[in-house]
């Protein structure tokens, strides 16, 4: 078995919604049914005992291995505690090639399980151990390293609760939330409103407490001290017993509490310099360690902390009975698990002594046993909820000392006797506030009600009812994708959203490139999301990048799918037939969110059959309205776009728009087909986003298909007295549209410049010229800058090919460059002619004949 090409599909994809690892697999004769492998079954299953069973895979009606390792990536995946559920193999049309699809929740993870599943394979054949416990904490220990924190992962996971696409960032905790100009972003505990100020100030201690005893905040008094013995002078001016620590510390590191002797005092500023060179000396609160968790406006959560301890049986020493305490599956050695094993450190030995102990003493049934003197939860603490009895006032104060530093999200730590009555009316104070809090607390609490602690911080973040998304519009599509995109994004600038656009020509930003070449995958699509200046998005989706990396959005609000031709790319990575190809095109109609809209070719039926997998309504156009998919849904109260005496007709209903096609100056006056159809996928789509129809037809008014604003899509140059259209297109889908557009127009002789690209199929490539040869009287052949995978004048044979016989054209040339098969074609034209030409470096080749036309008019 040999496994190959393994990508990542990182959204919505041809096999699922979900995220997955896809790889081609290839077996050989022997490993095409795996029940002729004498014993392999019972020996995998002796390795893996909880593999999934196997079943006959499609025409095999045996189980291949490739099956098998589809089926151990996922076990092993579960079986480590991954949440994953979805996996499928399947044939290809050449024997023994397989394509393996399996999900994963962390892509990394997933990776690994495909390699670890190679390996359990490859053991079960040879009849050689394969260490399961080792890989499945392999699996384990990536998945923790790589996964969101509990904190962040509980913010995220309100997000998608309440619809909110999210993308991560980095690695660590750095995680958007919404697209374009609705985005936010949080970093673990911490939104982007945050001020980097706030910050600063609190991670000053002292600062902190100045600002807080301002606005009449109970603090504990203190200040810095510079050395051992200004610190003791510190203690002894406030009074014990005292507190130290360092000044910006966080998570309970270098701090020391209860000081009552000098000794004592020493050893505490020294542990804390251990962190800070500025030791702050405050004087020692009597009680419990309460965190106030405030966001926004609110103090949404609130809990005891109590330190790390164990409490004496009679029988175990201090350390068997730490042992024993961290046995307990909530503690983990990091942030990942909701509580954080108990460390045996000189702290903890310190802690230890001062009751007299050490590690190996046995303390007295139902002795407490305190292993450290604060109650942090990343030294082992554990905490219990106590949200409901915060007194008022005391939730108040807290609520005033994050306003009073600043923090949008704000751990406030008190410490009091009791938090049933106002800090005033006790020995009690705020003792610091901290940035960027530990959620853990709250969301699992070693006792007592979880709070729903990501949803209050969603909700500071984003209002009821926003969902944080813009409008994103995909296209897709053999032919007219391009143009479609353009115009929609036009139709969109022109009601005033700031619009982003990907196409095969480059990312625009407000008609501003930002990028070139060809952007019709995810990764721009992705980049235009993240955009803060863009509020909406028009994506040309091609089939590379859907079958590379999946959909750059979970969900779209509009889906256009022009058509589906034969000549797109078929043949290439398994899209053998036209119905193949359609099953990936409607990936985008599988995606349409449920108050979206899919815009459907009704004439096209394996467009119009995508109908069926939109879980949002659809719109079909077609020019002919008395067509029977349009007649049928227009019937049912449905949308549908169509033309109708010269006018572009939207109806739905009672309901019914009209645009006269002589506004539209890129039909020409309805005489163009394929732009007819462009622009009626395009109206659906602005009607579905929910533009208003003087917008609409203002937008069709103003937008000119010129080499500029749609450059290789039917450009038209007056070149003396003849006319010029240079266009894009190269397969006999839209060679065809070609065609039919400039039959319509006048000529007295017409001729075609045209080459081929390398990666159509040979029939697809000899088709082209088929089509031409009925229709153009001259025909010049040139060779593509890039052969695609061809040899020398490979594409240009099968180009004359198709010429055999030709109906009309009377004299073939074969020119050596694109730009000099233009200026050829131009040389031979007389007043009143038609040449087109179809250009393969667009941008290069518009530049020349722009160029030659200017030449020509001076």
């Amino acid at each position: 078995m040999e496994v190959s090409r393994v990508r990542a599909l990182r959204g919505p994809n041809l096999w699922s919604h979900d995220t997955a690892v896809e790889a081609i697999v290839s077996c050989t004769t022997q490993e095409l049914d795996i029940a002729q492998l004498p014993g392999f079954e019972a020996r995998l299953r002796a390795l893996f005992p909880q593999l999934s069973p196997l079943q006959p895979l499609g025409n095999y009606n045996a189980a291949p291995m490739a099956q098998v390792l589809e089926l151990a990536a996922l076990g092993l995946q579960a079986q480590a505690g991954c949440p994953v559920t979805f996996s499928r193999t399947t044939p290809t049309l050449e024997t023994g090639i397989f394509q393996v699809v399996v999900e994963y929740s962390e892509e990394a993870v997933g990776r690994l399980a495909l390699e670890l599943a190679q390996q359990l394979c490859q053991a079960a054949l040879d009849d050689a151990p394969f260490d399961l416990a080792g890989a499945l904490h392999q699996l384990q220990e990536l998945d923790e390293d790589v996964r969101l924190g509990p904190s962040t992962g509980a913010i995220v996971n309100a997000a998608v609760a309440r619809n909110i696409p999210f993308r991560r960032l980095t690695e660590g905790s750095l995680v958007t939330f919404g697209w374009g100009s609705k985005q936010r972003k949080i970093q673990a505990a911490e939104m982007d409103g945050t001020s980097a100020i706030a910050e600063a100030i609190a991670q000053d201690k002292e600062l902190t407490k100045k600002l807080l005893d301002s606005a009449g905040v109970p603090v504990p008094q203190g200040r810095v001290a510079i050395d051992a013995d200004d610190a003791w002078a510190a203690a002894c001016e406030i009074g014990l017993p005292v507190v130290v620590k360092p000044k910006d510390g966080n998570q309970g590191k270098g701090v020391t509490v209860n000081v009552t002797t000098r000794e004592q005092l020493t050893a505490g500023f020294i542990a804390a310099q251990e962190f800070r060179d500025d030791i702050l000396v405050e004087r020692y609160l009597p009680g419990h360690d309460f965190r106030l968790l405030v966001i926004g406006n609110k103090m949404v959560a609130a809990a005891r902390r109590d330190p790390p301890q164990v409490v004496g049986d009679g029988q175990h020493t201090v350390r068997e009975l730490v042992d024993q305490v961290n046995l307990d599956p909530r503690r983990g050695s990091g942030h990942a698990t909701s509580l954080t094993k108990i460390r045996f450190d000189d702290i903890a030995l310190a802690s230890l002594a001062k009751q007299g102990y050490v590690a190996e003493s046995v303390p007295p049934v139902g002795q407490r046993v305190i292993l450290r003197n604060n109650a942090n939860l990343s030294t082992g603490g554990s905490a219990t909820d106590v949200t409901i009895d915060v007194h008022p006032e005391v939730a108040a104060r807290a609520i005033a000392a994050a306003h009073m530093v600043g923090l949008d999200i704000c751990g406030v730590d008190v410490v009091s006797e009791s938090i049933l009555k106002p800090l005033e009316e006790q020995n009690a104070g705020i003792v610091e506030v901290n940035a960027a809090p530990g959620l853990r607390m709250h969301l699992a609490p070693s006792f007592g009600k979880p709070r729903p602690v990501g949803e209050a911080i969603i909700a500071a973040m984003f209002a009821e009812g926003d969902d944080g998304r813009i409008p994103v519009v995909a296209v897709t599509g053999t032919n007219g994708k391009t143009t479609t995109v353009r115009l929609i994004a036009h139709l969109l600038t022109t009601s005033g959203l700031r619009t982003g656009m990907t196409n095969t020509d480059g990312v625009y930003i407000e008609g501003r490139q930002i990028d070139s070449g060809d952007c019709s995958g995810p990764r721009s699509a992705r980049n235009v999301l993240l955009h803060p200046d863009v509020d909406a998005a028009v994506f040309e989706t091609a089939r590379g990048g859907m079958l590379r990396e999946g959909l750059a959005f979970d969900r779209c609000q509009v889906a256009v799918v022009t058509n589906i031709g034969a000549g797109d790319h078929l043949g290439l990575n398994y899209i053998t037939t036209v119905e193949d190809l359609a099953v990936l095109k409607r990936v985008i109609v599988q995606n349409v969110a449920d108050s979206g809209v899919a815009v459907l070719n009704a004439t096209d039926p394996a467009v119009a059959r995508m109908a069926k997998n939109c879980s949002g309504t659809v719109t079909f156009f077609a020019a002919d309205k008395t067509h029977p998919v349009m007649a049928t849904h227009r019937a049912q109260g449905n949308r549908v776009v169509y033309v109708e005496d010269g006018k572009l007709v939207a109806a739905q209903g009672q309901e019914r728009h009209e645009i006269a096609l002589s506004q539209v100056p890129i039909t020409r006056n309805g005489a163009i087909g394929f732009q007819v159809d462009n622009v009626m996928a395009s109206l659906a789509a602005a009607w579905a986003v929910g533009l208003d129809w003087k917008t609409i037809a203002l937008g069709l008014k103003t937008f000119a298909n010129e080499a500029d604003n749609a450059p290789g899509r039917f450009n038209v140059f007056d070149y003396k007295g003849a006319t010029l259209i240079a266009d894009y297109g190269h397969n006999p889908d839209a060679i065809l549209a070609l065609v039919q557009a400039v039959e319509s127009m006048p000529a007295k002789r017409r001729s075609v410049v045209i080459s081929g690209a390398g990666d159509r199929r040979d029939e697809d490539i000899r088709q082209q010229t088929e089509i031409l040869g009925a229709a153009f009287d001259d025909v010049l052949l040139y060779q593509d800058q890039c052969q695609r995978g061809r040899a020398d004048g490979e594409v240009v044979a099968l180009l004359r090919q198709g010429l055999n016989g030709a109906k009309r054209t009377s004299h073939i040339d074969e020119i050596n460059g694109e730009f000099v098969a233009i200026d050829k074609a131009l040389a031979r034209l007389n007043e009143g002619d038609l040449c087109l030409i179809l250009i393969d470096q667009v941008e290069e080749a518009l530049a020349h004949i722009a160029k030659r036309v200017a030449e020509a008019s001076a």
